[in-house]
């Protein structure tokens, strides 16, 4: 009888796993702790969690001593579960840039669920183990199922809820009450039965660069006396200009001029004087008297909302079977309604333009300009406020201008096609010849008001969000946003534009890195520029674009300019407000206060004493003190 043979085969090494603990470790704190240390970073942080889940995968597949067929089962089994978990996951994931964000998240998640499995089944023989990471794994890829988002910070942190949980807007439009709603009272004449664009047939009324913001009254229950449909003034005579007429007051530069507020806040801090729910939606406030106007997006409408600046109580509401919505920034409108004459005119973000009467919402015209420019619908939708220019109402549509007629809605012309664009078109007045300006993706451009014609360009790729800002001598501020794609980073650029015998010429004066605003706008005060560098707040020289300082954390927020006092009002993207000086040796912050909750990206408004806030949850107005009082 033969005696048996001895198993000759080497035993099965253990697996090493301390190499894979270790880089699971860190790939979390990258993951989460580097928001919590440095906002500012959090996108570093996030793609350094990405990069060390690809050196866990790595170690898997060379380091880890696990059976190839474990090493290959294992990694096939990760790719078809995300791929089958992405089909089942909540739409706020799936939608826009998310669905790459989806696979940022899944590789920490999917790499946790690997080492935890590995390390589980330690010591197990082959088929427990490959059954504990097989469960492990499928927990993970469950786990991703469970959770929505309600969109990013400005600096790309998701605020994560769990899936059942209600958002905002439908909690809104559970606990709303009826409020009145205005018919249309005149057809829409969307879609546009008549011809394409045609050039200018006759010439436009003089262009008028908008008047200085009136002081707002200190008692805020005086309701103007507006005629029912408006029309624009006769030829030669001056708009009746609201107490701040739209997006970023009346010259769209967040400057205010005359006004001084007590600056101790410990002593006469900000006076709420109401608060209320409203449907979201990043536009911020035309205001009249006692009367102020919004957009928000309410379910399947998007609205544009009249209420009492003394209360907050509902005036009339308009409405557009419409909806826009994308992950980042959630539902609703991107522009602010422009108030001028007593009518309304507002930009809705899937590209209905309409002129309402301010005084109950009546419709007087309606346009769609995406058919008009036969521009899509872009990735945030359509952002820029419109600009009311002498007998026109010019809008932006993803880079192209359109220009409609003030009193009619009728196409009077379509600008030339650029990159596309978020920021609004802006009046200013160059070697004495009125122009509209436009930030579009490619870089920015100047056109006649009269016809749309382009008079010059200036190529400098980015994502056409910021506004441009004007300095003293007329030379021209551009902002590149994020950065991605652009010809010289993020940063800030001077140019100069002039006529001369050659025709209109648009030089660089200089570039900056000292100032980089992504979709923040800035101001320009005294020589200087102030403004977002990221999260913190920065002040460059206007005569080189060197940086002053940098100070303060404020989240992406928004700010005012009170120009007479040399002072900031910030709104912070965690909705808290701020005083912060508007001088160039050192970051000062004079205050600090609560406004709202959630993330605020929504411009601020100052009308005389009464400060209105608002986010994509909430609005609130507030009566500051004035200085002397």
């Amino acid at each position: 009888m033969t005696a048996p043979q001895a198993d000759t085969r080497a035993p099965q090494k253990p697996l090493r796993l301390w190499p894979g603990v270790v880089m699971v470790a860190l790939q979390w704190l990258l993951w989460l702790g580097v928001h919590l240390v440095a906002p500012d970073a959090t996108p570093y942080g996030i793609i350094g969690g990405a990069l060390a889940g690809l050196v866990i995968f790595a170690w898997w597949m060379l380091l880890s001593r696990a059976p190839w067929s474990e090493r290959l089962g294992v990694m096939v089994l990760i790719i078809l579960s995300l791929f089958a978990t992405f089909r089942v996951v909540h739409e706020s994931i799936q939608n826009g840039a998310m669905g790459f964000m989806f696979v940022i998240y899944a590789i920490p998640v999917m790499s946790l669920g690997l080492v935890t499995g590995a390390v589980a089944g330690r010591g197990l023989s082959s088929r427990p183990r490959r059954a504990l990471l097989v469960t492990a794994i499928l927990l993970a890829c469950g786990s991703l199922t469970l959770i929505r988002t309600n969109g990013v910070s400005g600096d790309a942190a998701s605020d994560l809820r769990w899936r059942w949980t209600k958002t905002a807007e439908e909690r809104f439009l559970a606990q709303l009450g009826s409020q009145p709603v205005v018919p249309r009272l005149a057809p829409a004449t969307r879609g546009s039965k008549e011809p394409a664009i045609p050039p200018a047939t006759e010439k436009p009324a003089p262009v008028r660069q908008l008047a200085a913001a009136a002081k707002a009254p200190t008692q805020p229950a005086r309701t103007p006396a507006f005629n029912a449909l408006a029309a624009p003034p006769a030829p030669g005579a001056p708009p009746r200009v609201a107490d701040w007429p739209g997006f970023r007051g009346p010259r769209r530069d967040g400057a205010i001029p005359h006004v001084r507020i007590a600056a101790d806040w410990s002593a006469t801090p900000p006076v709420e004087l109401w608060r209320r729910s409203v449907g979201p939606g990043w536009s911020s406030f035309a205001v009249d008297h006692d009367l102020i106007y919004t957009q928000e997006q309410r379910g399947d409408d998007e609205v544009v909302t009249c209420y009492r600046a003394s209360s907050g109580e509902p005036v009339w509401i308009h409405r557009d079977p419409a909806r826009f919505w994308e992950s980042n920034a959630g539902a609703g409108p991107r522009a602010t309604p422009t108030l001028i004459d007593g009518r309304l005119y507002t930009f809705g973000a899937t590209g209905i333009v309409n002129a309402l009467n301010a005084e109950d919402g009546a419709v007087v015209w309606s346009r769609s300009a995406a058919s008009d420019a036969k521009r899509k619908v872009p990735a945030w939708g359509f952002a820029g406020s419109p600009l009311v220019v002498g007998d026109l109402v010019i809008v932006a549509a993803s880079g192209v201008l359109v220009a409609y007629d003030r009193a009619t809605g009728g196409p009077r012309w379509l600008g030339p096609k650029g990159g596309g664009g978020y920021s609004s078109p802006h009046l200013l007045t160059v070697d004495g010849v009125a122009q509209v300006l436009l930030l579009n993706g490619a870089g920015v451009i100047g056109v006649a008001p009269s016809d749309g014609k382009l008079l010059w360009e200036h190529k400098w790729r980015g994502d056409g969000i910021v506004q441009p800002a004007v300095t003293a001598d007329g030379d021209i501020l551009l902002g590149t946003g994020s950065g991605l794609g652009a010809d010289a980073g993020m940063g800030i650029r001077r140019i100069g534009v002039a006529q001369g015998v050659r025709g209109w010429t648009a030089d660089e004066r200089w570039t900056s890195a000292g100032l980089k605003p992504y979709f923040n706008d800035f101001v320009v005060h005294d020589g200087h520029a102030f403004g977002f560098d990221g999260s913190i707040l920065s002040c460059i020289d206007l005569k080189d674009g060197k940086r002053k300082w940098k100070g303060g954390r404020y989240g992406h927020g928004q700010l005012l300019l009170l120009s007479d006092q040399n002072v900031l009002l910030v709104l912070s993207e965690g909705g808290e407000l701020a005083l912060v000086k508007a001088a160039p040796d050192q970051f000062t912050e004079l205050a600090r206060f609560k406004a709202v909750e959630g993330k605020t990206w929504n411009h601020p408004v100052l009308a005389g004493d009464v400060l209105l806030v608002r986010n994509d949850q909430e609005m609130a107005a507030f009566r500051l003190s004035l200085a002397g009082r």
